[in-house]
Order: C-alpha cells, then sequence, then structure tokens
C-alpha cells in the first residue's frame, strides 16, 4: 500500500508543508492552527482542481433525472428479460450521451488524496517520517493540537496512547464527537438542499426516492466510520462538506434544475428586477388555443389504392359542374330537349266532316 500511494504521500506532504510555511507566520509553527489550516487549504486546492468533475456532475445528474421516466418504461417491458432491458438502458445512455457514473467522479477522485491524507497522519501519530516531512517537522505535527485534541488522535485511541500526545482522552473524545456531528449535519443539509430545492417537482421517478434514502444513509456512515478517524481527517472531510454545501448553492442559485422550487424562485427574482419578459395575457391564451385545437386536430385515415381512386372519380364529377357554372352539358341538354318534345300532347287531326 505504501509503495502503491508513495506518489501521493509526496505531493499531500508537498502541499501542507507549503501551507504550513505561509501560516507559520502568522500562527506559531507547532501549533494545530498552522498545522489544521494547512490541512483546510489541501481541501481548497483539490477542490478547484475537481471544478470541471463538479459541472459534470451536475449535467450526468440531471441527465438522469430526465431520463428516468424513460427507463422506468424499459424496465416495466422488459422486467423478464434482464439482459435485454441492459441492453436497452446501455443504448439509451448512448443516444442521450449520459454517463451514470459522472455523478460519482468528485467523490472517487477525492478518495485516493483522503487515503493518502489518512496514512500520512497516521505515520505521524506513529512517529514515522512519511513522504517530504522531516523528523522535526513530523514531531511538530504529532504534538500539535485543537483545542486540546492532537490532529493525529482518533475517538477509539486509548488513555496511554492519547498521554504519548500528550492529550486527555475525555477532551479528545468531546473534540472528534462535536466534529462527526457537523461533519453529519452538513452532509444531510447538502443532500436535503438538493432534494428539497432542485428538483424537478413535475416528474416523480424512482430517483426521487433512491435520492432521499441517500439523504438519511450517508450521514449515518460518516458518523460510524467518523469515529475511525483522526483529528485530521474530521478537518478534511468537514472541510470537503462545507465546501460542496456552499458550491451547490451557488448553483441552485444561478443555475436551477428546470421545473424545480429553486428554478421558480429564480423566475421570480427576474421577474421583479425586470429581466423577465412576461407575455401578454391575450398572447397566452391565443397560444393556449392553438395548442388545444391543434391537439384535437383530427389526423386523417390511411386509405388504399382502390379507396382513393373512388373518392378522386367521386369528386370529379363535381368540379366539372363547377367549371360549366353549374350548367349542364351537352348531351344533358339535348336529352331534356326530347323528352320535352314527348311529354308535349300532339294535336287530334280534324276529320272530313269537319272540314266540311
Amino acid at each position: 500500500m505504501n509503495s502503491i500511494l508513495s506518489p501521493l504521500y509526496w505531493l499531500v506532504t508537498q502541499i501542507i508543508i507549503l501551507f504550513h510555511r505561509m501560516y507559520s507566520v502568522v500562527f506559531d509553527e507547532d501549533s494545530g492552527w498552522a498545522w489544521g489550516l494547512s490541512i483546510v487549504s489541501l481541501v481548497v486546492v483539490i477542490r478547484i482542481a475537481l471544478i470541471p468533475l463538479f459541472v459534470r456532475q451536475i449535467k450526468a445528474t440531471r441527465n438522469m433525472q430526465a431520463l428516468q421516466p424513460r427507463m422506468k418504461k424499459i424496465q416495466e417491458r422488459y422486467k423478464n428479460d434482464r439482459q435485454r432491458q441492459s441492453e436497452e438502458m446501455m443504448k439509451l445512455y448512448r443516444e442521450t450521451g449520459t454517463n451514470p457514473l459522472a455523478s460519482c467522479l468528485p467523490i472517487l477522485a477525492q478518495s485516493p488524496f483522503f487515503i493518502a491524507l489518512f496514512q500520512v497522519l497516521n505515520h505521524i501519530a506513529n512517529n514515522d517520517k512519511v513522504g517530504v516531512l522531516t523528523a522535526e517537522q513530523v514531531d511538530s505535527a504529532r504534538q500539535a493540537t485543537i483545542f486540546g485534541a492532537p490532529i493525529a488522535a482518533r475517538f477509539l485511541d486509548g488513555a496511554e496512547k492519547l498521554a504519548q500526545l500528550g492529550a486527555e482522552q475525555g477532551t479528545v473524545r468531546v473534540v472528534t464527537v462535536i466534529m462527526i456531528l457537523l461533519m453529519s449535519a452538513s452532509q444531510f443539509f447538502t443532500q436535503r438542499q438538493l432534494m428539497t430545492k432542485n428538483v424537478d417537482l413535475t416528474v416523480k421517478t424512482p430517483f426521487m426516492n433512491q435520492q432521499k434514502i441517500l439523504m438519511y444513509i450517508f450521514p449515518i456512515m460518516f458518523a460510524v466510520f467518523g469515529i475511525n478517524f483522526p483529528v485530521g481527517v474530521l478537518i478534511y472531510w468537514l472541510t470537503t462538506n462545507v465546501w460542496s454545501m456552499g458550491q451547490q448553492m451557488y448553483v441552485i442559485t444561478r443555475n436551477p434544475t428546470p421545473g424545480s422550487l429553486a428554478y421558480q424562485q429564480r423566475q421570480e427574482r427576474l421577474r421583479k428586477k425586470g429581466k423577465l419578459q412576461e407575455e401578454k395575457p391575450v398572447e397566452t391564451e391565443t397560444k393556449k388555443a392553438a395548442e388545444a385545437a391543434r391537439a384535437q386536430r383530427a389526423q386523417p385515415k390511411r386509405q388504399s389504392k382502390s379507396q382513393r381512386q373512388a373518392g378522386g372519380t367521386g369528386q370529379q364529377q363535381p368540379k366539372k359542374q363547377a367549371q360549366s357554372g353549374g350548367q349542364p352539358s351537352q348531351p344533358e341538354r339535348q336529352g331534356g330537349k326530347q323528352q320535352g318534345k314527348k311529354s308535349q300532347p300532339r294535336k287530334p287531326k280534324p276529320s272530313a266532316k269537319s272540314k266540311k
């Protein structure tokens, strides 16, 4: 493990030493504030480098929310064929350019640095050199305390080990419990902020239920694993949670998800400032009427070739009559004259007596 993470040990300790020299100008170089703020600055550097991944995470999350109705249809259609269901899901992801793992990229990218810092603090607690830290710097970091708790101490450490670090067990446990509670609370608030303000309320999908479950699971996980983390790692994770909360708040305010509560609030703010053009009521009613008429418009039924030909011959006669001004054709006129002649009664011929 040490050989694999050696480059990360070097990078993490190099960044910490760089900031420690800066903060030593203001604070005592052996104080917990100098070392603690160095860890906070390490988080800031990492999170700034991860901003492009955070943008991809936002896009991936919104795409997944938009695809939930189509994914649900695929699951219902191929519920008895898992292989076909997976193929259709992958096809849907390719067509829409969505990567379901993109939402986990920031956490995955931070994991190596998190593990490296955890191991660095363990080396400091054991008074072992690590990375580019010298023996004097390791001893200085080992003795540094924040509110009476050494940055290398953990909640589960015994009284004897804490005594070697010059700390009391009760003080260390109080500090670590407070930091674990703050870390879990910040994680819960960040997830709740996402669910209540930046989710499309017009679409009800299983994705929302999953996010609600994670909203309660993640804080519990941090609370359980937090008792095994050194104080320095708790500082790291609390700082990254606060950064995530502020970064997400900025995104929700400036670029919320369409259809969400934050989006409605943003539209209202723009409307009050006059930056959002409102549609006139007449135009709105006209658009609604046009859309309703378009939706009710009957589509022509499909006909066979014989039906179309029969319909075409039936329409030709009225057209001819319309072109002739409604007058009957020549055969019809001749037929009418002959009928007129036949209908006139013949005069009786005078007899011989009447002549005389």
